[in-house]
């Protein structure tokens, strides 16, 4: 196979991070009217302190970045909070909400692509085929709108960062795993927002901030942003870039259904068309493939070819003594689920 087999229970901490993030929607409202940048550098370096109390907790190990880490870790969050908050509240100025949800509904084909060539595999043929359908569901569900060429940029400056966020941290995975990603993406973040913010909109802004801001913050460093990040990564980390990427379209999903929820009003026949249509193309990208022995047997059995040994000559015993039999492959080099091949 192309990608390592996905099994539910690998999948749902990315889900349950997707519906955390859809649910951000609804609350972001409350922040329209704070100051952007001193918020998001609250809300994560608070997410910060949550994260090393809880990983200690945990018993996981954190490790300072080394070397070229260092530039995967910063890139991240530059790319995946500093910029994309600023492509998000600058493009709306130039497009309608819409345009930007629609970029980053097409973060399933990016990831599908580019995921798999960091980690040294092929993309899936199943996830590039059911990425478009994640996308059209998504589009159906936040619209369309008008924009426009500096909207467009905007927007597409978004995609390209919502797609680094999962991107730079699949080189530092390996080493740092959910916990230790999530805490140096958060604490880089919230310091370079912290120098955009009280460069831009003062020392004093984080005063202008009322309670229901606060509250509205509190959450999105706990539950979008400490435990959706780790959520998230686990996933990244257990069935691939790729496949993961196929998660992004329960947030929209997710904020419909927030939406509706918290007196919204109840979503249109578009919306729930879009979200049968991602369902279709989540079950078709997500679902077990069939192993590449079993698809070779099938197609053997169906060219008449079940007699191995007259089409290919006369048989090879088997040593019993040798490990690695007749396949010439030693037992201990078989692949495991999930390595790199």
């Amino acid at each position: 196979m192309d990608t390592p087999s996905a099994s539910f229970a690998q999948l749902l901490p990315g889900m349950a991070g997707m519906v955390l993030v859809g649910s951000s929607v609804t609350v972001s409202h409350a922040l329209v009217d704070a100051p952007l940048f001193t918020g998001q550098a609250v809300r994560y370096m608070a997410a910060t302190a949550i994260l090393v109390v809880i990983a200690r907790l945990a018993g996981a190990h954190l490790v300072w970045p080394r070397g070229r880490e260092w530039l995967w870790l910063t890139g991240l969050a530059v790319t995946g909070l500093v910029l994309f908050n600023l492509a998000v509240v600058r493009g709306v100025a130039h497009a309608e909400p819409a345009v930007i949800a629609v970029a980053v509904a097409c973060v399933p084909l990016v990831l599908g692509v580019v995921g798999p060539l960091l980690e040294r595999r092929r993309p899936s043929r199943q996830v590039l085929l059911a990425a478009p359908v994640v996308m059209a569901g998504a589009v159906l569900v936040e619209g369309t709108g008008r924009t426009d060429a500096v909207g467009v940029a905007w927007a597409a400056l978004a995609l390209g960062c919502e797609a680094a966020f999962t991107l730079l941290a699949v080189p530092v995975l390996g080493r740092h795993g959910p916990w230790g990603v999530s805490v140096h993406a958060t604490w880089l973040g919230g310091a370079l927002l912290a120098v955009v913010g009280v460069s831009g909109e003062g020392p004093s802004a984080a005063g202008e901030l009322t309670a229901s801001q606060w509250a509205a913050l509190g959450y999105l460093a706990v539950m979008v942003t400490a435990v959706a990040f780790v959520l998230w990564y686990s996933t990244v980390r257990s069935v691939g870039a790729g496949r993961a990427g196929l998660l992004t379209g329960i947030a929209p999903l997710a904020a419909a259904v927030v939406g509706a929820v918290s007196g919204a009003g109840v979503p249109g026949p578009s919306v729930w068309l879009g979200i049968a249509v991602v369902i279709v193309g989540l079950v078709a990208g997500l679902r077990p493939g069939r192993p590449a022995g079993a698809r070779r047997r099938s197609s053997l059995r169906q060219s008449g070819g079940a007699d191995l040994h007259s089409s290919r000559g006369p048989s090879v015993e088997a040593d019993p003594g040798d490990a690695r039999g007749a396949s010439g492959v030693h037992a201990d080099r078989a692949a495991r689920p999930g390595e790199l091949r």
